[in-house]
């Protein structure tokens, strides 16, 4: 697999720098023209989770690279998956998903359009409902367990989550 990763990852380079690309980092915003993130709601935080650049700019290296992908392939456990799920829906970072991480995980998978948008009744319905479901020690956040305790119980997450090569 890492050779058909190799491949891909290299076609995002530029021509001049294909011959390094071991070495070379593609930027986010080509990493966007991926068939499997130009679709996905997520594909801002997904190239901001996998990526080590230490300027911000969520570029990647090969590595970087290789990881999403197996992160996404039908090999990683739940387990893996789930962490990385929840690191991509914990929109700030702080590694709890409150109200405001949910509110922008619903509006991503709800589409930004004026007719998908829930009313701000039908959000707060909805974080409660997720909340209630999710937060076991009842803090108003979901924490990383509470979060793969929850996958657990879903057996389409898994399958959801992946992008095939």
């Amino acid at each position: 697999a890492s050779q058909s990763a190799y491949k891909r990852f290299s076609e995002l380079l530029p021509k001049e720098e294909r011959e390094n690309a071991c070495s070379a980092r593609v930027p986010k915003s080509q990493i966007l023209t991926l068939p499997e993130l130009r679709a996905n709601p997520f594909q801002h935080r997904i190239c901001h989770v996998f990526s080590t650049s230490e300027t911000g700019d969520d570029s990647m290296s090969f590595e970087d690279f290789l990881d999403m992908l197996s992160v996404f392939s039908d090999s990683a456990t739940s387990d893996i998956k789930s962490h990385y799920a929840f690191r991509i829906f914990d929109f700030d970072d702080d590694g709890i998903l409150d109200r405001k991480d949910l509110e922008q995980l619903v509006n991503c998978l709800t589409g930004q359009g004026e007719e998908s948008r829930l009313s701000s009744a039908e959000m707060e319905q909805l974080i409660q409902n997720i909340l209630e479901e999710s937060d076991i020690d009842k803090d108003g956040t979901i924490n990383l367990s509470e979060f793969q305790h929850v996958v657990s119980r879903s057996p389409d997450f898994a399958s959801s989550f992946k992008i095939v090569l």
